[in-house]
């Protein structure tokens, strides 16, 4: 099929409205947060129609703790003797000069380049960028959700090392080729989106605006909008009950959500009920997990998960604990 579908494409004018390159890339993070750091980047060079050109990796010493090293396994002795950002931007540019940069969910990897491309004094040399979430929409694919997981399991692609960035990178470069040809065999446009790098910085991280989220959908880099919370269909699994510290999320946790997050709410939300967890649009005792980058401010939910005795994580924290959800114990 893969064969054919590349006959396919050969035989067909290539859409010359399509770039001519693209750096499909990974980062690794101690968090999701503004002042979170990347702790290690990949990237693969891809040419206009996807084929891999080359590949490149590195550790970044953070300057920090490491964060969940549970989940990405580099630990504060691994990364002391990696280099530090500016140290490696020269190399990174040189991979990202003039090509589209593509991740699985761009605006998360984009945000964190852009953020330490400023703390070192540079711009990072991309104009535009993809999501592979946002293209897998456009093209219709029949996954069950939006994952690097279920795509790549959709284009047979096998993952061999997952939250290692030079893995992911290869996972996403081998499954953006062909939805790729499929853009280019169907006339779909590309979901571009506008990279506008960072004109000020500050080390300390910025007051969190309330009430506004920057939109995931706002479309070719338009504006972003508070949008209201959406009707979702009831979770499929029973609730196992409060998340317990050092211990993985359940399928069927009752989660909430309060004040401004770094990540799209819609998008956040999205990926709670992918992994089988249940968005919750208040605090109440049968609450599983609050999520709040302010735990001291004054929110009526804050307020009860304090009162309840609700367990409370960051973004951060709870974006990692999103990418290995347990099972939802069976009847047997």
């Amino acid at each position: 099929m893969t064969m054919l579908d590349d006959q396919t494409t050969a035989a067909a004018p290539w859409p010359t409205a399509y770039p001519q390159g693209y750096a499909v890339v990974d980062v690794e993070t101690t968090g999701l947060s503004r002042d979170d750091r990347i702790i290690s980047a990949a990237v693969y060079r891809l040419d206009t129609h996807g084929d891999v050109v080359d590949h490149w990796y590195t550790l970044v010493n953070p300057e920090r703790d490491p964060g969940p090293t549970w989940i990405h396994g580099l630990t504060s002795d691994v990364l002391r003797s990696a280099p530090l950002f500016p140290e490696v931007v020269g190399e990174l540019s040189d991979r990202l000069d003039g090509r589209v940069l593509v991740a699985h969910n761009a605006m998360f990897d984009w945000s964190m380049l852009a953020r330490e491309y400023a703390r070192a004094g540079h711009t990072a040399p991309v104009q535009h960028r993809l999501c592979t979430i946002a293209l897998a929409k456009e093209l219709a694919l029949p996954l069950p959700n939006h994952k690097l997981a279920s795509l790549a399991a959709h284009f047979g692609v096998v993952q061999q090392q997952a939250h290692h960035a030079l893995d992911d990178a290869r996972v996403l470069a081998e499954a953006f080729r062909p939805s790729l040809h499929a853009a280019a065999r169907g006339g779909v446009r590309l979901p571009l989106l506008e990279c506008r790098p960072l004109t000020e910085w500050s080390d300390a991280p910025p007051r969190p605006r309330i009430g506004y989220q920057p939109s995931y959908g706002g479309g070719n880099g338009g504006p972003a909008s508070w949008r209201p919370s959406r009707r979702r269909p009831a979770c499929p699994y029973p609730n196992p009950g409060r998340y317990r510290a050092d211990q993985p999320l359940m399928q069927g946790m009752r989660v909430a959500f309060s004040g401004d997050t770094s990540v799209d709410r819609d998008l956040l939300e999205d990926r709670t009920v992918e992994a089988g967890l249940h968005v919750a649009t208040s605090v109440s005792r049968l609450t599983s997990l609050l999520v709040t980058n302010d735990p001291d401010s004054a929110t009526s939910k804050t307020l009860k998960a304090k009162a309840f005795g609700t367990p409370v994580v960051d973004e951060a924290a709870f974006t990692h604990l999103l990418r290995d959800v347990a099972p939802a114990p069976s009847d047997g």
